[in-house]
């Protein structure tokens, strides 16, 4: 692997890593890898396909639901291109260019579903504190506006993230820390000024703790709502509507935070498994969400058992 250690010329190829020390057992680890991103593609899409195809999964929690699949779909196909090239090819290299492109659709992606996941927090309490006036509340009009506004807050916010890291200069490291490019890694190479892209990075660091201030802010509300229901049974009913959408912010931001802090403390924590985690975190959210509410909604789990009968007829 080249590395450039003088500062007259500038880097023209990055290196990604697939795992560390593990590089002779990339071609076998490609294999799990590639299931996972498959079944992450294939679950998210058959997601989209129901909600599509069947009226009377035409509600908002539904709509909601579209959201988060697209978000994850776009997360799984943004990283996968470089993920499998390390992995089943050893293929490391790539150009700065297709590097700052890459970061601006995961940053975006990644973005996009922490959005739709306070959203759908908003929307479960919508339906928790005032039922009777939940349609009317969320038409589908609004819904619309709701997330078109959502996306383009997401792009505005992710947009400098290529432009910052293109004015800099790259001349003495080149090799990245994970099989896809990060804003916050690629930013590290430079040997010119960054303080702007630091400042900035934090910003909207801050603005993704913000956003999980809401979603908790928010299911604090609806414990309290649950509080007030006299009923054991109706307690449980109404928990029981939140489940999926619990489980689903657990699984986006319990690998996030656990990833940055093993980052944060990267002299103690082996490359290994800060390499392990950092997958797993753009991983697991695609692969999951479709599981989780394949399982837990009454209504997909109705409509796949049906498909997949009709098809054995």
């Amino acid at each position: 692997m080249p590395v450039l250690n003088t500062s007259e010329v500038e880097i023209s190829t990055f290196f990604l890593i697939g795992i560390p020390g593990m590089e002779h057992a990339h071609i076998w680890i490609s294999i799990p890898i590639c299931l996972m991103y498959l079944i992450a593609i294939l679950g998210n899409c058959t997601i989209l396909f129901f909600i599509k195809t069947e009226t009377s999964l035409h509600e908002p929690m539904y709509y909601f639901l579209s959201m988060l699949a697209v978000s994850d779909l776009g997360l799984s196909i943004s990283s996968l291109p470089t993920t499998l090239r390390v992995f089943l090819f050893n293929a490391t290299g790539i150009s700065p260019d297709a590097c700052f492109a890459q970061e601006f659709f995961i940053h975006g992606f990644i973005g996009m579903e922490s959005l739709v996941l306070l959203i759908m927090s908003i929307d479960r309490f919508i339906a928790i504190y005032n039922p009777l006036r939940y349609t009317s509340i969320l038409t589908s009009a609004r819904i619309i506006k709701i997330g078109l506004a959502f996306a383009i807050l997401c792009l505005l916010l992710i947009l400098p993230f290529p432009f910052t890291l293109k004015r800099l200069r790259y001349c003495k490291k080149s090799l990245l820390s994970h099989s896809y490019c990060l804003h916050q890694d690629v930013m590290k190479l430079a040997c010119s000024d960054n303080r702007l892209n630091v400042i900035y990075g934090l910003f909207v660091a801050l603005m993704g703790m913000l956003n999980f201030l809401c979603i908790s802010v928010s299911y604090m509300l609806i414990l309290k709502v649950v509080l007030g229901i006299t009923s054991h049974k109706g307690r449980l009913k109404v928990l029981n509507t939140c489940i999926s959408h619990f489980c689903a912010v657990l699984i986006f931001y319990v690998p996030m935070i656990t990833s940055s802090a093993l980052h944060r403390r990267a002299k103690k924590v082996s490359p290994v498994t800060k390499a392990i985690t950092a997958d797993t975190f753009l991983l697991v959210p695609p692969l999951m969400n479709p599981i989780v509410y394949s399982m837990k909604s009454q209504q997909i789990k109705d409509r796949i058992w049906a498909k997949f009968c009709e098809k054995q007829v």
